[in-house]
């Protein structure tokens, strides 16, 4: 069975469905396709559930800080990780539904469920049926890259996918990478109660951030019982009287490590493997991500390709602006590029990182002339208040222009207070505009402008 139609989206993540609406409020009759779940990684396996865990360990969290605040909690606290996984499933259940129900209801767009690949140009194979179109959208995202460590056959492991049916508490966590996603488990189980270890090859944590970011959340997690190991040059594993024993050649500690479960962090791969991009003349680079223009169109005429899949931003908030965009030059006769786009993203531990644009390190390797201005949260009312000083701020700005380069903010509420600057970048206003502004008090963004009233030059 042969269909014809004037537009195709492949996969239903963060991009997929809302282009799929534009498409077909255009008046192009459409068809998205999805062979998994409606929402992609966000709603099912990353941000929602995956939030909600770092909720309840907050909670937990919390809990047991009670007596710092006057408040006596007669009975040890206790996590109940069925009921845990419950509260998970039933919001990012929730979410899933949502999404679902609204491609559905989608007029002039047809849902089709199936696996995808292309068979030529602009056709499709998805089962017995064919499907063409003159316009084809990419929107398949990626998964947890699984590397070739020695003797990982041996052992049971798991991803951040895996680890949304986990209903009970880990005696040991093994976390091989020591990224944003390896982190966020790290805290939330070592919350719940599991033993928590964290192997990084690198010789710190999250190498993307500058030295003082990396050491500082080094230091909140190692605070509250995490163990962190280091330049782990050659990793393997054997099973272990715990579960798993994992061999490890650290600079500082070389000791091998038990647990009973492993959870492997160590970056993503796309989901090209199988869709038959050669046929369609679709290039990919030496990872198998799609190259794509500024404008996201990939090498084949009239194919284009959105979110995590072309390696131009691994964010949800990118996904979707990468749906603007094509939206926007497609429909709208507006021209909007990916190198429009400035930098920003979180690491959800407690308390967040929140970053937009430079780091200083790139700042420096710039050879501009900067100026920066730093707060620790100690000095920070709000977060005294709340018992949570840990983390700083860091601000960068460009001496001659005035405008804001970038900043990390690590501490209560850094992953909201960040965006008061990165308006003002879009803006393209000078960093005045904010430091001569009159905040709410008492508030943690009260204290920016502050941060850059103090700002001296960048040494």
């Amino acid at each position: 069975m042969k269909t014809n139609y004037d537009a195709i989206v492949i996969g239903a993540g963060q991009a997929g469905p809302p282009l799929a609406e534009r498409l077909g409020k255009a008046g192009y009759k459409t068809a998205i396709i999805e062979r998994h779940l409606l929402g992609g990684t966000c709603v099912n396996v990353g941000c929602i559930p995956t939030k909600t865990l770092v909720g309840s360990a907050r909670v937990a969290w919390q809990a047991r800080q009670a007596a710092e605040f006057g408040v006596v909690i007669d009975t040890p606290v206790k996590v109940d990780m069925a009921r845990v996984k419950a509260r998970k499933d039933e919001i990012a259940g929730a979410s899933n539904a949502g999404v679902t129900a609204w491609v559905e209801a989608m007029e002039n767009v047809t849902l089709i469920r199936g696996h995808a690949r292309f068979s030529g140009p602009h056709s499709l194979e998805v089962d017995d049926q064919t499907l063409t179109a003159a316009r084809i959208f990419i929107d398949v995202g990626a998964r947890a890259r699984v590397p070739n460590f020695p003797g990982l056959d041996e052992v049971s492991y798991l991803t951040n996918s895996s680890m949304m049916e986990i209903d009970f508490l880990p005696q040991h966590l093994l976390i091989v990478g020591g990224s944003y996603i390896g982190l966020e488990f790290a805290q939330m189980y070592r919350r719940f109660g599991s033993e928590v270890t964290v192997i990084e090859m690198q010789d710190r944590l999250i190498g993307r951030e500058d030295d003082d970011v990396s050491a500082a959340v080094r230091e909140i997690l190692e605070g509250e019982g995490i163990t962190v190991r280091l330049n782990a040059e050659c990793i393997g594993f054997e099973k272990g009287p715990m579960g798993a024993r994992m061999n490890i050649d650290c600079h500082e500690d070389s000791t091998p490590l038990d647990g009973s479960h492993v959870l492997l962090a160590v970056g993503r791969v796309p989901n090209t493997h199988d869709l038959g991009l050669d046929r369609a003349g679709v290039e990919t680079d030496g990872r198998g991500f799609i190259r794509v223009d500024d404008e996201l169109r990939t090498s084949a005429e009239e194919v284009w390709a959105l979110g995590e899949v072309n390696a131009r931003g691994a964010f949800t908030h990118t996904t979707y602006n990468d749906f603007e965009i094509v939206a926007a030059n497609l429909l709208d006769g507006d021209t909007r590029r990916v190198s429009d786009r400035i930098v920003c993203y979180g690491l959800f531990i407690d308390p967040p990182l929140g970053r937009v644009g430079m780091t200083e390190r790139e700042v420096r390797d710039s050879g501009r002339d900067a100026l920066i201005g730093t707060r620790p949260m100690k000095r920070v009312g709000r977060a005294r208040e709340f018992g949570e000083t840990r983390g700083f701020m860091k601000i960068l700005v460009d001496a001659q222009t005035e405008e804001i380069l970038g900043a990390s903010i690590l501490g209560l509420s850094g992953d909201e207070v960040v965006h008061s600057l990165l308006d003002v970048m879009y803006a393209k206003r000078p960093y005045t505009t904010v430091s001569r502004g009159v905040h709410i008090h008492p508030t943690v963004a009260e204290l920016v402008p502050t941060v850059l009233q103090g700002l001296t030059p960048l040494k």
